[in-house]
Parts: C-alpha cells; structure tokens; sequence
C-alpha cells in the first residue's frame, strides 16, 4: 500500500510532515514529491497518468493560493485524491480551500481543513481500510484512544 503526497512547492512541507507522521503511526508506505499543477504541468500529468502502475492507492496533494494541483490530479488519475488547502498569505487559505474543494462534477476531490494534514492522513487510512483488514483494527483502535484522552481531560477538570 502507497499514499503519494504531492505539495505544489516546498513551502507546504510543514503540512506534509503531519501527514506523514500519520502515516508512520499506521505503518502505511509513501512518498512525497514537489509537483505543481502551474509551474511543472507535464509532471503532474505524468505522474498522475502512472501513479497507479507505480503502486500508489491514494493520492494526498497540498497546495494553496490557486491551488488546482489536487483537480489536475483527480481529473487525469483514476485513484482517490485528498486535497489539503494551504494557507496562503493572501487570503488566509479561503481562496485555496476554495479551489481545492470546488471541483466540476465527475472529478471529486476529498477535501480537508485548511492545513488539515493530519485528517489527510487518517482519511487515507480510512480509505486503505476497506482493502487491508489490519488498517482497520488500527483505525479502531486509534478511536478508541481518543475517547481514552477526552476521558482523561474530564477527570482533568472534576479535579480542579
């Protein structure tokens, strides 16, 4: 299993690092790549046309301001994409998260929070899930330490 994470530019490797360190938790391969939809458009129209036969299931792509990367990828690849907007100085993400997640029919893009890289990353997992059985056991049990922790943060307060 492969998550392909794309960032239109190195700046958006912050958020990348999220996603990654999601993926890692879950013990799920990737790769993460610089490709713009703008500035290197025969790259990511290569590496969506093979992103399947090079293994990849998923593909994550961060971009902001006009941050058509995650469309250009969905329109040519047949894999699930992720879009995670980035937020830019201008608008405050508004216009990327905009363009991530307005997306013509007949070319969907699962859109997260601005900056949402560690919901990219458990919504890979989710998707992975339904093909590989021990990816869902980790996910329940990833759900399972969240009520864990706001149980902890309820006795947190009753102790104040």
């Amino acid at each position: 299993m492969k998550v392909s994470i794309i960032m239109g530019s190195i700046s958006d490797k912050k958020i990348a690092d999220k996603t990654i360190q999601v993926l890692e938790d879950f013990g799920v391969e990737y790769e993460v790549k610089v490709i713009s939809a703008h500035r290197s458009p025969d790259l990511a129209a290569d590496f969506a046309k093979n992103a399947e036969a090079n293994g990849t299931e998923v593909i994550i792509a961060i971009a902001g301001k006009a941050a058509h990367l995650a469309g250009v990828l969905a329109g040519i690849s047949p894999l699930p994409v992720i879009g995670i907007p980035a937020k830019s100085s201008t608008m405050d993400g508004l216009d990327s998260l905009l363009s991530v997640v307005q997306m013509p029919k007949g070319v969907p893009v699962a859109t997260v929070a601005i900056d949402g890289g560690e919901n990219a990353g458990l919504l890979a997992v989710q998707i992975l899930s339904v093909k590989y059985p021990d990816l869902r056991t980790k996910f329940k049990e990833y759900k399972l330490q969240m009520v864990e922790e706001v149980k902890a943060m309820n006795r947190e307060l009753e102790t104040r």
